[in-house]
């Protein structure tokens, strides 16, 4: 991390320019009694004198009874039922053919179209953030109700697309949990969706997980050396972050798993499963995908690693009437 992006002051100025849209936090701080301004920092510190919040309910111990009723009420096909009923204790759930070739072809054409005029805000890694602010299509498709619907249902909220990322080759990166980038209080209000736009082939740097992993305590700022202070973050934060991950896992002696599928399938994961992209052992192969990120509404969103309140921008910008 650069010096300049570790300079917490950095990130304050940024929550003033943007506070009208952090503005819409005032209600949900307020429901859990969070006395803070919707534009400081904010972490996971902050919680250990607020009131103490209801997890998800798949989540608590107690939630086969209540699962196996409201699918059996439910309007899912019984290969989603299957899978959503695993869910709660694998961490994770497999959806074949969630998106139609024609589908997956728009959202490539798209990306190319975004590449050709310059409007793809693509980082150093060649992916591509935020493709649905700047792509109507991809945005309508990232939001489809069958995939929608599922997440609401885990959840028990509706959720809210936050971010994308489309990927042209495999991330190699290591393993970690999605929550230390985007977190929620009460935690595990997150949502993964990984989306396959072409067969995945085992060479080119398949998405890794580690399955029942998300049982394991979150690891937030507190649980690891990050080496910040009040006025700067660590320098090595996200480094000694994956260091402590990687301990975890060989402690725990976790499983690995490799997903490698076909076209339109997609990777449904819990806010704290552990995970991350394979080597890439044949650099002539590309894994193009897309990650969608939803957080669930009700609930405060923020970024823990940097201690950002999450800004929303594009349909999901604006403040409730």
């Amino acid at each position: 991390m650069s010096l300049l992006k570790r300079i917490k002051a950095i990130y304050r100025i940024n929550n003033f320019l943007n506070r009208d849209k952090l503005k819409c936090n005032e209600d949900i701080y307020k429901k859990f009694g969070l006395k803070k301004s919707t534009d400081e920092l904010i972490s996971s510190k902050d919680f250990s004198k607020v009131q103490e919040a209801d997890q998800p309910w798949l989540d608590k111990p107690e939630y086969k009874k209540e699962l196996s009723n409201k699918l059996a009420a439910s309007s899912f096909t019984e290969k989603e039922k299957e899978q959503i009923a695993r869910f709660p204790e694998e961490g994770y759930m497999i959806l074949q053919n969630a998106f139609t070739a024609g589908e997956v072809d728009t959202i490539l054409s798209e990306i190319e179209n975004l590449k050709t005029s310059g409007k793809a805000k693509q980082r150093d890694d060649e992916r591509i953030i935020f493709a649905i602010h700047n792509s109507e299509k991809i945005y309508e498709l990232a939001t489809k109700k069958s995939i929608v619907n599922i997440l609401d249902f885990v959840l028990g909220k509706n959720v809210k697309l936050f971010q994308s990322l489309n990927f042209e080759h495999g991330s190699a990166q290591r393993a970690h949990s999605d929550t230390i980038h985007m977190t929620t209080y009460p935690l595990g209000y997150l949502v993964a969706v990984w989306v396959a736009l072409e067969d995945i082939h085992p060479d080119s740097g398949p998405l890794f997980y580690y399955p029942g992993s998300h049982k394991l305590p979150y690891v937030l700022n507190s649980d690891y050396l990050h080496g910040g202070n009040y006025f700067m973050l660590g320098a090595n934060a996200y480094q000694k972050y994956e260091d402590a991950i990687q301990q975890i896992i060989e402690t725990n002696k976790l499983k690995k798993e490799v997903f490698c599928p076909k076209k339109g399938d997609a990777f449904i994961w819990h806010a704290n499963i552990l995970h991350g992209g394979s080597p890439i052992n044949n650099s002539n192969l590309t894994r193009k995908s897309m990650v969608l990120h939803f957080y669930a509404e009700d609930v405060i969103c923020y970024h823990e690693i940097t201690q950002r309140p999450a800004i929303f921008n594009g349909k999901e910008a604006h403040c409730p009437s």
